[in-house]
């Protein structure tokens, strides 16, 4: 049983040596890109364009549902009218709203440039141009 306790330390101690070699060997990555390994350079620059493509990319969704007609009576539409914000990172994108009533459905699409509208939105289209903006840390 001795031997087992003392062959597994030395193991151990032979494991350790071998890391600690490999770390000493292995380059210090610092703020010097030109000391980078080119296929990390290659690799860095691959996410830098992915990061630039997906800024432009539908990725922030807002949606309100409401009932169009709703005005103190019963309900005529059963919230089935809808705004939908649909906008990348700069806020640029579209708001799309579809209005249901008794007998008809109308739809909308409005431009939204920089988180706004140079049209006049409904109080439920700036509520999904809302919902789809990002919260920002304070």
């Amino acid at each position: 049983m001795g031997f087992l306790v003392v062959f597994s330390l030395v193991v151990a101690l032979a494991a350790l040596g071998v890391a600690a070699l490999g770390l000493l060997r292995a380059p210090v990555l610092g703020d010097d890109v030109e000391a980078l390994p080119e296929d990390v350079l290659g690799l860095r620059q691959e996410v830098a364009a992915l990061r630039a493509e997906a800024a432009g990319a539908i990725r922030h969704l807002g949606i309100v549902r409401y009932d169009a007609f709703a005005s103190g009576g019963p309900s005529v539409g059963g919230r089935l009218s809808w705004s939908l914000a649909l906008l990348d990172d700069s806020g640029d994108g579209v708001v799309l709203t579809a209005i249901h009533g008794r007998s008809e459905a109308r739809s909308y699409a409005k431009s939204i440039a920089g988180w706004s509208c140079e049209q006049a939105l409904s109080p439920e289209e700036e509520q999904a141009v809302g919902e789809a903006k990002p919260v920002t840390a304070p």
